[in-house]
């Protein structure tokens, strides 16, 4: 009798799935991005809004809800209703590096989403003051040993935080590390000239680097990027298997039913596929990166780990 009353609860459940999947979507769609307007998650969060909306005939609706490093607004995201009408714009922080910089998290990053597809990644830059006498990495190397802990380097985020933690462990250099809460103050303080190194994103810091107010030496991801073909990757420069990508994907609350999944997930295949939407990531440095959800999911599972444990070696203690 148990066994027959469950039987019938799953299929209840599994056609109310369907009939809401049939109309879906029915009313606007809101699309969280943990951070403020004008970054690049933002800027690719809007691009794939547009297209999301024509698409599907809804509006979906940017909902820029920033603070804690992205944590506010992926809570947010996690305790919305499983409906498919709440949809989070993720990233490296919100999706892997937080849970190993913070003791306690509102949210699993594996559990508390169900994944639909990766959509962009993009390297960090490497870049310098003008000033400082160094042309290439291995210069800079070479100079932050010979005068540990006096160049001060600047990082917007977490994420970038521990990337160059991995780096200079691996480079066996120390430098003055200076936070920011975002990528804007950081680079007119480099460029100003009150820190001399800086790690970012690419779309953020290249321009000033096109204007001659910064000079880049390396791009951290293993291949080198097609709006600035002339600057060498990490590996090129002396340090082979150093892989390090800013990401962004979509994830939607965990219950979501599979058919909305489903379509969300082919909706936004096609979106990344078209030629005009890979231009507009282009632009910001980026590389569409469409993907099945299985394989989003595992590669969040796998930044997960990996971040924990770049966190444990270089000593960085969960706040």
């Amino acid at each position: 009798m148990i066994r027959f009353v469950l039987s019938a609860l799953a299929a209840l459940y599994l056609f109310a799935g369907n009939a809401s999947a049939q109309t879906w979507p029915s009313q606007p769609l809101h699309l969280i991005v943990p951070f403020p307007p004008g970054g690049v998650t933002d800027v690719m969060a809007r691009t794939v809004a547009q297209r999301l909306s024509e698409e599907l005939g809804q509006s979906v609706v940017v909902d820029n809800r920033a603070g804690a490093s992205g944590i506010v607004g992926a809570e947010a995201a996690a305790h919305a209703a499983p409906d498919g009408y709440t949809l989070m714009m993720g990233n490296i922080s919100t999706l892997a590096i937080n849970s190993a910089t913070f003791a306690k998290m509102p949210y699993d990053p594996v559990k508390s989403f169900a994944p639909i597809s990766m959509v962009a990644i993009q390297p960090l830059l490497v870049v310098v003051h003008p000033a400082l006498p160094v042309k290439t990495l291995q210069e800079l190397v070479a100079l932050a040993k010979a005068k540990p802990e006096t160049l001060a380097y600047g990082t917007a985020g977490s994420s970038i935080h521990l990337a160059v933690e991995q780096f200079s462990t691996v480079a066996g250099i120390k430098m003055n590390h200076i936070p920011y809460k975002g990528s804007a103050p950081a680079i007119n303080d480099l460029v100003g000239g009150q820190i001399q190194v800086l790690f970012d994103p690419f779309s953020s810091v290249y321009p000033q680097v096109a204007a001659g107010k910064a000079r880049a030496l390396a791009v951290t991801t293993e291949h080198r990027s097609s709006v600035a073909p002339d600057v060498p990757t990490l590996a090129e420069s002396g340090y082979p298997g150093f892989d390090v990508s800013s990401w962004q994907g979509i994830v939607v609350p965990a219950g979501t039913p599979q058919p909305i999944v489903d379509k969300l997930h082919a909706t936004l295949v096609k979106i990344l596929g078209e030629p005009g939407v890979k231009a507009q990531f282009a632009q910001q440095g980026a590389e569409a990166a469409p993907g099945p959800p299985e394989k989003f999911g595992s590669y969040i599972a796998a930044e997960l780990s990996r971040w924990k444990k770049v966190a444990q070696d270089a000593g960085v203690k969960p706040e």
